[in-house]
């Protein structure tokens, strides 16, 4: 009896090892596949780094993955340059513009979907889904119509409107989900305590889903600060284009200047790394728990 239960023993012991040493291996495998997929996905960031400090002549007669002749030329004519200055203006303000109108009018939906018994509130809910799914070419000609005839072409409300209206519905389908995991109780105490509707949500209910808000706010100035197609529709002008509409300069009938749009293009993303890197936890916190189902 002592002997087969000491053999019993010594089989468990090896199969908990080689369970062991195939988990380990397998976590390996993992992370080595996670390295070189986050390799190949940061490499074209590197390279229009390393590019935007290369002289053109260098970018264009070697192949290099670092600057031989490393020159801070063009993000210096860049930054002093005042096209570039008011392009940079625009994008902020637009950016910021339909970052405002996408939390004043979102928030305040989502918690209404979340608190409020509306008829009809799933087919509301598939309509926003859907929108997120369609081409923004799709709104081009009727916006365009609308901002034309009200007198809001070449001005930043335009495009700012436009980036908001698909800003809305991520927003709603979002914090929603934040909102009904809070107890209604919580209105009731803040009524109790003599606040109001308006006052409840704003001093309660909005603090509680810091997070969330974090995360909808960063989403949408990024929705902003990345568009191009309303910015270019409905500001025909150069002087109220952003960023992301003007980097055509760089390019004439003389060549391309490659070093200057790579720098241009490492300015435009700057912010959005710089967001990531320090709210990093909120996003992708904010993310999952609004991914989190009814």
């Amino acid at each position: 009896m002592t002997s087969e239960a000491g053999v019993h023993k010594k089989s468990s012991a090896r199969v908990l090892d080689n369970l062991s040493g195939s988990i380990g291996r397998k976590k390996i495998i993992l992370s080595v596949c996670g390295v070189i997929i986050g390799l190949v996905h940061l490499f074209p960031l590197y390279w229009l780094a390393i590019n935007s400090f290369k002289p053109d002549l260098e970018i264009h007669s070697m192949l290099t993955f670092y600057p031989h002749t490393f020159t801070l030329k063009p993000w210096a004519e860049q930054l002093g340059s005042r096209d570039f200055l008011i392009s940079l203006k625009n994008s902020v303000v637009i950016a910021t513009f339909a970052m405002s109108i996408s939390f004043v009018l979102g928030v305040p939906a989502a918690y209404g979907m979340a608190r409020f018994k509306i008829p009809g509130r799933s087919i509301i809910l598939l309509l926003f889904l859907v929108t997120q799914m369609m081409p923004a070419s799709l709104l081009l000609t009727p916006l365009y119509l609308t901002f034309s005839k009200t007198g809001l072409l070449n001005s930043y409300p335009a495009p700012a409107m436009a980036i908001a209206s698909g800003s809305i519905p991520f927003i709603v389908v979002t914090l929603r989900p934040y909102f009904l995991q809070l107890p209604k109780s919580l209105d009731d105490a803040a009524r109790i305590d003599g606040c109001n509707a308006f006052g409840s949500f704003i001093r309660i209910i909005l603090p509680i889903i810091r997070t969330g808000l974090i995360t909808i706010i960063v989403i949408s100035f990024l929705h902003g600060w990345n568009d191009l197609i309303y910015s270019m529709t409905f500001n025909v002008s150069d002087k109220m284009r952003p960023l992301t509409a003007n980097i055509y300069k760089y390019m004439d009938k003389y060549g391309t200047k490659w070093n200057y749009i790579m720098a241009y293009g490492m300015i435009l993303v700057l912010p959005v790394i710089l967001m990531f890197i320090f709210l990093q936890k909120y996003i992708v916190g904010g993310l999952a728990a609004g991914a989190i189902k009814e």
